[in-house]
């Protein structure tokens, strides 16, 4: 693995030239009194531009000294580490809990994942966005390794921007129960933000689904995974419910990639997200020809029937058959 990279110094920065500016002006002011002898003057002059060197100096030394902190673990699965979509599409810990599996005691909250072990194999991938690091975790065929900038606990990559001026004056008119020109702002800019962010999601699962039909399953599954991570938060429709239409879909698209793939565990996981968020077309799950090798699990039938039961209950019939068997064996019928 490649030693942890550290930043490049940097030339005189604009700062540094002003300040070598304005160290000579003192001389270049002297020059222009005549108040002192002319070599006086240069030796002052030169002195001068001399200090302004040296501030530069240590400024590219200060420049220098500040390093990006990076750090490898290698995980069995699973792992006990949570991950969520930063503002820079990028995947970020949110969590590292034993006790949800394996982790690492040098991981912590708001480090940036910047690579990841592929699926099969020794190769490492550059973390291009969230959903190709899930993807590449899920997949991955033994240890996952992970390489992470360390962000010493800063989770402002996860947070919501500043606020503006309108944000402000929204919150102080709301705490205030008042309704002004900051609120009427705050909801237009809102809606306006929502819509943006609805159509740029349905483009993306737009060109996702278009990927899976031609037969780009892994490309597919990873645009789905991105949009999930762009699921609205505290989201509530009109029929109450906490998730979207995309997002019960696209769960149950994620279902259909992994079954493509033969992963059954984490194809089941994304079917039971998919039915326990509303997901209700039980009649696909049982035709979908994408989810055929799912339905090959023994651990495929008890959970859609526990989202959707059968109408025939399987016990009675076996019971039946061995009233009504005369002596014959039931495995006979």
């Amino acid at each position: 693995m490649q030693a942890a990279a550290t930043a490049t110094p940097q030339l005189a920065s604009a700062g540094c030239q002003r300040q070598q500016a304005a160290a000579c002006r003192p001389a270049a002011a002297a020059l222009r009194s005549n108040r002192i002898a002319p070599f006086q003057q240069a030796q002052a002059q030169r002195a001068g531009c001399r200090t302004a060197v040296r501030v530069s100096v240590q400024a590219q030394a200060a420049q220098a000294a500040v390093k990006e902190e990076f750090y490898e673990v290698y995980l069995d699965k699973p792992l006990g580490v949570k991950f969520a979509r930063g503002n820079d599409g990028g995947a970020y810990v949110v969590r590292s809990d034993p006790k949800l599996g394996n982790t690492d005691s040098k991981i912590e909250a708001g480090d940036k994942v910047v690579k990841v072990s592929a699926s099969f194999g020794d190769d490492v991938w550059e973390a291009l966005n969230f959903g190709q690091v899930i993807y590449a975790i899920k997949t991955r065929n033994g240890q996952v390794y992970l390489r992470l900038k360390r962000n010493f606990g800063d989770m402002s990559a996860l947070e919501e921007e500043e606020l503006t001026e309108a944000e402000k004056q929204f919150k102080a008119e709301r705490g205030g129960g008042n309704y002004g020109a900051g609120t009427k702002e705050m909801q237009e800019r809102n809606y306006i933000a929502r819509k943006e962010a609805e159509r740029k999601r349905r483009e993306l699962f737009d060109d996702a689904l278009a990927k899976f039909k031609k037969g780009k399953v892994e490309e597919s599954l990873i645009d789905f995974e991105n949009v999930l991570s762009m699921e609205p938060k505290n989201y509530l429709g009109d029929d109450f419910s906490r998730v979207t239409q995309i997002y019960r879909v696209t769960q149950y698209n994620i279902a259909c990639c992994y079954s493509m793939l033969g992963d059954e565990a984490d194809g089941l996981e994304a079917l039971n997200a998919a039915m326990a968020s509303g997901f209700e077309d039980f009649d696909k799950i049982r035709s979908d020809p994408n989810l055929a090798n799912l339905r090959k699990s023994p651990k495929f039938k008890p959970l859609l029937n526990r989202y959707d039961e059968p109408i025939i209950n399987e016990g009675a019939i076996k019971a039946l058959k061995s009233i009504f068997s005369f002596g014959k064996k039931s495995d006979d019928l």
